[in-house]
């Protein structure tokens, strides 16, 4: 979750009213926030705050937690207002960058008054947005320029490695390659343009160069100190969407110091667009189902009031509410958003723990039971027990299992690509522990009892989680007999008939897989791993395996 600090005085300066650092530790609640350190340096009373939000990268600034706050509080009520001014400043894009970082997004803000906590707070969202939100930069990179040094009209296009800028903290100008190689900012980040036709610049009418997306910022134009009074933002990525969330969140912030937006053209070769757009966003939702999961008896006119100070305008009309919100946030995508943003301001500690009023018995889930048993029954055929993470990525799901991508349940904006998808099946879990621990003796005979998260349109969440078994041999002799001895004992145990028949799959040889059938129904595949995945794994011995789905086992 994203860290940041912020000065106290600061954040009362933002908010117009002081508090104890005990009334605090409550006040960041409203932002989705813990306050995880308190210090003082030279007078100064700082605090390190954790946000609890990934999907809320407004509220992660001095500025976003400030203005989060003035509104809970009722200070402001109603949709934050943003004024964006035109102006005669345009970007012009290359088509040339379509395959290297296609998107720009950019704006100006006028009017500042830098100090060092408002500089501070800049430099601090721009990292925390690209990192987090931008996942490394690689789908969300932001540079932030002294615009009196930019000479309009503006230019970001494809350049030849050869081509040379002076880079930020540097004396003398390299070459794009050697930005790569040489730079600290190249050498972290020069994996996402590296090896790519053209590689990006941003450079004004002058030739100026503003920046080479998204590494690094040149010298010229790249510092941004207390005497700048206004900033050239730009924002680079793939996705148009979130690139324009991104810079939502930096204009808003830099207009809550009283900087004044202004819009920039930005031309493709196929369309055209002004940015930012500030536009509010809109939603509806069910005053009834506001009332029923948050088990509160609120009047709609306290729903509304609840909402106002969420920064949403309200209409209520017909049992319904229809909400706009603002356009720095993208995280309104079922009314439980809403109804969380509701609750955030009725205040968690003000709701009255009730008893059920249902005379109910708890019990164990027999399922849950069975599943216990299938893992006794797995130890007592001398196979050790594992527990991976159902989170996964692609890559391992199909790329190293040698089978084509299919598709799976993925997370928006996920915070490592490693961890970007719930997994359809476990035994690429079972083959990665495998590859992890190829310094233990062998044989290694493992399995797992797991969730594999399915698409099922049919259902509201259009996921189905289905409990499954997943069962790995690693050693030298091992075969397809093996692991079917497993199979059959376990088979055997259940008093399940079942059969298996041949078939073709890339994760394993071809003539030594098979589906397994019961009842004439598929629920699992067996087989010997193909060569090509244990090279994919840097597993050097055999490998046998069956995976297969427990519901259709379980006889209540």
């Amino acid at each position: 979750m994203p860290k940041f600090d912020v000065s106290k005085s600061d954040l009362e300066r933002l908010i117009g009213r002081e508090f104890s650092i005990e009334e605090w530790e409550d006040l960041v609640l409203y932002a989705k926030c813990e306050l995880d350190d308190v210090w003082e340096e030279n007078g100064k009373v700082y605090f390190k705050l954790d946000s609890k939000d990934t999907n809320r990268p407004d509220l992660w600034s001095a500025e976003g937690v400030a203005r989060q706050i003035r509104f809970a509080l009722g200070i402001q009520k109603g949709l934050p207002e943003y004024k964006v001014e035109k102006s005669d400043v345009v970007v012009y894009v290359d088509e040339k960058l379509k395959d290297v970082r296609p998107y720009g997004v950019y704006a100006i803000v006028e009017g500042l008054e830098f100090d060092e906590d408002s500089l501070s707070q800049l430099i601090q969202l721009q990292e925390k947005v690209a990192l987090t939100f931008g996942r490394r930069r690689r789908e969300v990179a932001i540079g932030v320029f002294d615009f009196d040094k930019v000479k309009p009209p503006i230019y970001y296009r494809a350049a030849e490695r050869s081509e040379k800028f002076v880079p930020l903290g540097f004396t003398e100008e390299l070459t794009l390659e050697e930005v790569l190689e040489k730079h600290e900012k190249g050498k972290e980040y020069g994996h996402l343009i590296r090896g790519k036709p053209y590689y990006p610049l941003l450079v004004d009418s002058k030739g100026n160069v503003l920046s080479m997306p998204p590494i690094i910022n040149s010298e010229y134009t790249g510092r941004v100190t207390e005497e700048t009074k206004n900033v050239f933002i730009d924002v680079t990525g793939w996705d148009l969407k979130k690139i324009m969330l991104a810079l939502n969140v930096m204009v808003t912030a830099l207009a809550e110091r009283g900087g004044r937006i202004k819009s920039v053209k930005v031309v493709y070769k196929d369309f055209e667009i002004e940015t930012p757009d500030l536009t509010p966003r809109e939603f509806e939702v069910d005053l009834s189902y506001i009332r029923k999961l948050s088990g509160l008896d609120l009047k709609d006119e306290e729903i509304k009031e609840l909402l106002r100070r969420m920064m949403y305008s309200v209409e209520i009309e017909g049992g319904k509410a229809k909400l706009k919100y603002p356009a720095f946030r993208d995280d309104i995508m079922h009314a439980r958003d809403v109804l969380e943003d509701v609750l955030i301001a009725y205040g968690y500690n003000n709701i009255e723990p009730e008893e059920p009023k249902l005379a109910v018995q708890g019990r164990g889930d027999p399922f849950k039971d069975f599943e216990d048993a299938i893992r006794d029954l797995m130890v007592g055929f001398g196979l050790q027990e594992i527990m991976t993470f159902n989170l996964t990525n692609k890559e391992v799901q199909f790329t190293k299992m040698n089978i084509p991508e299919e598709d799976i349940v993925e997370i928006a904006n996920p915070i490592s690509q490693k961890w970007s998808a719930l997994r359809k099946w476990l035994l690429p879990s079972l083959m990665e522990f495998l590859s992890n621990n190829t310094h233990v003796e062998y044989p290694q005979r493992i399995f797992e009892v797991g969730l594999a998260t399915l698409i099922d349109e049919s259902r509201e969440t259009k996921t189905i989680s289905e409990p499954k078994l997943a069962v790995a041999l690693a050693g030298t002799g091992y075969t397809f007999t093996n692991a079917k001895e497993i199979l059959d004992s376990l088979m055997r145990h259940l008093g399940i008939e079942y059969e298996i028949e041949e078939t073709e799959h890339g994760s394993f040889i071809p003539g030594r897989v098979g589906k397994i059938l019961v009842n004439g129904k598929e629920i699992g595949i067996i087989g010997e791993i193909h060569p090509q995945v244990l090279e994919n794994w840097n597993i050097e011995v055999p490998v046998v395996a069956f995976e297969l789905f427990l519901r259709p086992l379980y006889r209540s």
